[in-house]
């Protein structure tokens, strides 16, 4: 299962994720819910989810890091301001409420119920390939850093 280390980008994990949900809610009959309202949800959700994903992509960028999730070895400094100050994964959880989003769009539950996977599988494939590298790289620092600030 290593083979899958840091191989899949995360957009496309959740491209995956996203049609998987789109199947699963064909599944069972939609739950009944006001649409203007279900829509005005899912675009809030959908709208925090990118906010997020994009502030932390700028504040690598500003950091003149790489924003590449696939070599975080490459990585050149320990963010640790912006949104990286709440979250130690601003892309990923933006990426997951994108998701939440897609399922309240969709008025399934066992969409809903779908989301989990995608954090499954980016806490083992993703983030955990990820500390190992930014551990190596940053040492104490990193450490600091992962007790002062949870991961999702």
């Amino acid at each position: 299962m290593n083979a899958l280390e840091l191989k899949v980008p995360p957009p496309l994990v959740a491209l995956v994720t996203g049609l998987l949900m789109w199947w699963a809610a064909k599944l069972v009959p939609p739950l009944a819910l006001p649409g203007v309202a279900r829509i005005a949800v899912a675009v809030v959700f959908a709208g925090v989810g990118v906010g997020l994903a994009m502030s932390g992509v700028l504040t690598f960028r500003r950091a003149k890091t790489t924003v590449n999730p696939t070599t975080p070895a490459a990585a050149s400094a320990l963010v640790r301001t912006g949104v990286f100050r709440f979250t130690r994964n601003p892309m990923y959880l933006g990426l997951l409420l994108c998701l939440v989003a897609w399922a309240i769009f969709l008025s399934s539950v066992l969409a809903l119920l779908s989301a989990p996977l995608f954090v499954v599988y980016m806490n083992r494939f993703q983030i955990a390939p990820e500390e190992r590298a930014l551990a190596a790289l940053f040492g104490d620092s990193f450490a600091a850093y992962k007790r002062d600030v949870r991961r999702w």
